[in-house]
């Protein structure tokens, strides 16, 4: 923090000497009593899913129910209560936010938050929840988490018991003035980057779109492909449905008590593997006897593998191909196509008309969010001559990697502005920054320092 000023004198354990240190459960109450509403049963207050709560501030206020329409296992606050997620990954992630606007100032939410009320005497809302959104405490609550896996959470004594150093009443305020001033311009940037990241995603779809149903050259004659939602394709192009050129392949998931079927040299891919274009490794591994006496077989290179049960189908079809063989788990598919079709082309018409190929592929009314096989199989996929579907390939590795190459600057830019919004946090909460001077800029001064 080269731009800014240390305090004077540190104490030995590095807070400013003028901080008075305790632990939090001296400043605050954990988990307050819902005896204390004071609120008729039809009266509206907010409904706090877990979703709803945003990473490093922010709650999502949509969703209102009445009193009277909450059962006991849901976990109550009010406005200027400070909530932290408990459960991992949620807490590593940063999910926690200072409660403001809610209805009736009153909410409940998922068990699996802990509510603070700070004691205003001692301890200001704003200044407790930026403390909870700091590197040190986040850092020392992963160290105390307890239980197994996706389960471990955050113990209540944690808290109680995290030791600070407290300025006076007006040194915080003036500390949550500056930090909220500070992570607005950045997240103002951070805003801005994001947006330059989907306006690449979106250049990147289209350009797929546009190669993979219109092909490389304007100039040829066109027709009617009569199917609505590709409209015009070159007319010397031919169209099947996809079930007359790919085989269909399924997977399984192997007894998971069964430890000989685990930790092989097989990857199995679930959709939680499928975050990238090409697919190489996978959290997961089969042995060898884990595929034979399971429901999952092995998949061929460059295969490609689709997403068809999982909740991201709401709004994407994860589709990739595969650097190497893998099995797959009961939620994949694998596309193995036929001689007059090349599987990268079949890849990139999944991937760039996802939009107009989720709502054709989605069942209906179902409560699990799936693809519907025999709708994916009567699918019309366009076949252009082999030769131009090579052509058409080559340009699309020319756009994914240039686009990717930009996207990639991007994200380097937003990592590095959400380390310096954490690292800026850490040290105003904790003193190694002095900010007691600090002061709002009148809007000139903020133009000229932008």
């Amino acid at each position: 923090m080269a731009n800014y000023v240390a305090y004077p004198v540190y104490a030995p354990d590095g807070f400013p000497s003028s901080w008075e240190q305790k632990r939090l459960r001296f400043a605050l109450k954990m988990n307050p009593s819902k005896g204390e509403i004071d609120l008729e049963h039809s009266d509206l207050v907010s409904f706090v899913p877990m979703d709803a709560v945003g990473e490093y501030g922010g709650i999502r206020l949509s969703e209102e129910k009445e009193l009277g329409e909450i059962g006991s296992g849901y976990t109550y606050f009010r406005d200027d209560d400070v909530v932290v997620a408990k459960i991992t990954p949620c807490f590593e992630n940063g999910k926690g936010a200072l409660a403001k606007g809610l209805s009736n100032k009153t909410a409940f939410g998922t068990t699996e938050l802990h509510v603070m009320r700070a004691d205003r005497e001692q301890l200001e809302p704003e200044f407790l929840f930026y403390l909870t959104t700091s590197d040190l405490f986040r850092k020392f609550g992963e160290s105390e988490m307890y239980g197994a896996g996706g389960q471990k959470r955050v113990p209540e004594s944690f808290i109680k018991d995290f030791r600070v150093g407290f300025p006076s009443i007006g040194e915080q305020q003036t500390i949550a003035r500056f930090l909220d001033f500070k992570t607005a311009q950045i997240d103002a940037l951070i805003a801005k980057k994001k947006s330059l990241l989907d306006k690449l995603a979106e250049k990147r779809t289209a350009l797929i779109s546009h190669a993979v149903t219109k092909g490389l050259d304007s100039s040829v004659p066109m027709r009617d492909s009569g199917v609505a939602w590709l409209r015009e394709i070159p007319a010397h192009w031919d169209a099947k449905r996809l079930k007359f050129v790919v085989s269909i392949f399924g997977g399984g998931t192997p007894n998971t008590g069964k430890p000989e079927y685990w930790n092989g040299d097989i990857p199995w891919v679930s959709p939680k593997d499928m975050k990238s274009d090409f697919i190489e490794t996978t959290e997961d591994y089969l042995t060898e006897i884990g595929v034979a006496e399971s429901a999952t077989k092995i998949v061929s290179v460059d295969s490609v593998l689709i997403v068809v049960r999982s909740g991201i189908l709401r709004h994407t079809i994860p589709v990739a191909r595969n650097t190497v063989e893998v099995s797959l788990n009961q939620d994949m598919k694998a596309l193995v196509a036929d001689e007059r079709l090349r599987p990268g082309f079949i890849h990139w018409f999944i991937s760039g008309l996802q939009e107009r190929l989720l709502p054709i592929w989605s069942k209906q009314g179902c409560t699990v969010e799936s693809i519907e096989m025999d709708y994916m199989g009567n699918t019309v996929i366009l076949l252009p001559p082999v030769e131009e579907q090579d052509a058409i390939l080559e340009t699309i590795q020319e756009i994914t990697a240039k686009l990717g190459a930009q996207s990639e600057k991007v994200a380097a830019v937003i990592s590095s502005l959400i380390e310096y919004r954490s690292s800026l946090i850490t040290h105003a909460v904790t003193g190694k920054i002095d900010v007691r001077d600090f002061q709002i800029p009148q809007p000139a001064e903020v133009q000229e320092t932008a």
